[in-house]
């Protein structure tokens, strides 16, 4: 968060109960600037967190307390698509759910505003969505426990994905927004709900692909490890057709079946022909490596087409500026690199799965 001017000690106090997150909000400090005394104004802290909190939030700790014993009653919202257990060393087996929601669900629509504010806390990027539209779905991460003999249910994080029209009667849902909280990062949530999220998807005729928005780094490696996961089964992914190389099969069928699109389905083919490739066979290691600089190179022969449209149409003061292209030698040593990169993520992947199996 940004730095706060003009107090001492100063402690913003944000407390969420665990499934309902009604909200306690309390600002303290041991003393702040006076615009009396030191002619400046302090920040308003107060203000900026309530812009973002919205209305209904407590700031008494007593009443927050009632609430806290309110929180048995709390369901979760909309339908139940899947059910998962985690071990845990302290705890033993933690059990899971993952509902679908949208808008029209009683009581969500103040429930995702609240929970929405977490972005802020957690996602340097973030903004809110205006969630009144009907073509936003909501895919929600429960733990479920029990407590004095009451079942009760936790929230650990949340996707909202928009459906955006195709030409002529298809959809394609694009992922806006991901969060697992950060008590539970690290134990697989992720990957359970983009999971649950593609098979939902999958099971409608009306979807054309799945895509994502903006994708950070992390959800990029989350994504290529789902895909692989439910690709490796599919005919035209079997290790032996992997060798030929990327075929319009593979394409067909990643699309039909399981709404990958072309792009990501080569990578999915990529991670799969690594995995099956002996790379301590030098013959082999080659193939490969030009098969994915191949990919890699695809956006340097684009530049060069450009600047040798531009060489016809301009000036040759104009062309300086754009003659910042790089020559062989250095595009050589990037692609390399690029291409380093690009495999220490596909094993990772591999070794995930494998670990998984």
């Amino acid at each position: 968060l940004e730095v706060a001017f003009g107090y001492k000690g100063l402690q913003i106090q944000l407390f969420y109960t665990a499934g309902n997150l009604s909200t306690l909000f309390k600002v303290k400090y041991s003393s702040k600037v006076t615009e009396v005394f030191d002619c400046v104004e302090p920040d308003d802290v107060e203000g900026k967190i309530r812009e973002i909190v919205p209305a209904g939030f407590t700031c008494n700790t007593d009443d927050f307390i009632s609430l806290l014993e309110k929180e048995a009653n709390f369901m979760p919202f909309g339908t139940l698509l899947h059910t998962y257990t985690v071990h845990s060393e302290e705890a033993g087996e933690l059990t899971y759910q993952i509902h679908k929601a949208d808008i029209t669900c009683p009581g969500f629509q103040e429930y995702h505003e609240r929970l929405q504010t977490f972005l802020m806390w957690f996602i340097e990027t973030a903004s809110f969505i205006d969630a009144d539209d009907d073509r936003w779905d909501f895919f929600l991460v429960f733990e479920k426990y029990n407590k004095d003999g009451e079942t009760l249910y936790a929230t650990v994080g949340y996707m909202t994905v928009y459906n955006y029209y195709v030409y002529p009667d298809k959809t394609r849902p694009r992922v806006s927004q991901m969060l697992i909280l950060p008590p539970f990062q690290g134990e697989g949530h992720g990957a359970q709900l983009l999971e649950a999220v593609h098979r939902f998807y999958c099971s409608l005729p009306k979807v054309q692909d799945i895509t994502a928005e903006d994708p950070s780094e992390n959800y990029v490696k989350l994504r290529d490890y789902v895909l692989v996961k439910l690709c490796q089964g599919l005919p035209s992914f079997a290790a032996d057709k992997l060798h030929l190389g990327f075929s319009e099969d593979m394409v067909k069928e990643a699309q039909e079946k399981l709404k990958i699109n072309k792009k990501h389905a080569r990578r999915v083919y990529e991670i799969l022909r690594l995995r099956a490739t002996d790379m301590s066979d030098e013959d082999k290691a080659r193939e490969y490596r030009l098969e994915v600089k191949k990919r890699l190179f695809g956006p340097y022969r684009k530049n060069q087409r450009e600047l040798a449209k531009m060489r016809k149409c301009l000036r040759p003061e104009e062309l300086v500026s754009h003659m910042g292209q790089m020559d062989t030698q250095t595009q050589h040593e990037e692609l390399e690199k690029s291409y380093q990169v690009v495999v220490e993520d596909y094993r990772r992947i591999i070794e995930r799965i494998a670990s998984q199996a």
